[in-house]
């Protein structure tokens, strides 16, 4: 699948039963937040929503949830969802069938030792699941895409264009895709209050999966 910060409707119709986008006529927003718990970015991204009591869903890997538990324990605490995204970050095109089926059910058993829940949602990193993958799990899982991607692992792009193309690209239903991980720790605090404050003064609501 090709990267870009907004996903074109054939893409969605090819891949109908993963989630890109929510509802169009309601006057909601998802926003989302891949790869962590990572302390000094997690933790802006939670203080950031909380200044605006707003809310979103967390992708985490189960390596990170293991290494930093009261981090994703404040993320689970503050109200906003949770979704597996893995134990190591495998991409899904490279990993083998079953050691992929097997790192899913490792990030799982993370989220029941340490947050005491299960989530039913999956996220594949990079976007990348073969169909064996998908049809393997599809049962247990709703499988998340996006049909926004904010680009801020982009180093090629300037913060004020991410910015720019994000806003452009946000309507109604919007699943937002942001990440909260060392890579983008610079471009996300810049961006991510002014997008914040675009998403409340354009009375967006925002809403976990």
């Amino acid at each position: 699948m090709v990267l870009m910060h907004h996903v074109p409707a054939i893409v969605t119709k090819l891949f109908s039963g993963m989630l890109w986008n929510k509802c169009r006529k309601e006057n909601k927003i998802y926003l989302t937040f891949d790869d962590g718990p990572v302390p000094g970015v997690t933790d802006f991204v939670l203080e950031e929503l909380d200044k605006r009591e707003m809310k979103a869903t967390f992708f985490m890997v189960g390596d990170n949830v293991k290494k930093h538990p009261q981090l994703a324990l404040n993320v689970a605490e503050a109200g906003h969802g949770i979704g597996n995204h893995t134990f190591h970050h495998l991409n899904g095109y490279y990993a083998s069938f079953d050691n992929y089926l097997s790192d899913i059910e490792s990030c799982e058993y993370v989220f029941e030792e340490v947050l005491e829940q299960n989530s039913s949602l999956f996220r594949p990193p990079y976007g990348k699941l073969t169909k064996k993958q998908f049809e393997a799990i599809k049962s247990k899982y709703q499988v998340v895409m996006w049909d926004v991607l904010s680009g801020d692992y982009d180093q090629r792009q300037s913060p004020t264009k991410c910015l720019s193309k994000t806003k452009k690209y946000s309507r109604n239903g919007s699943i937002i895709l942001f990440h909260d991980q060392l890579k983008t720790q610079q471009v996300l605090k810049k961006i991510l209050p002014d997008y914040l404050d675009f998403v409340q003064d354009t009375g967006f609501q925002t809403a976990v999966l």
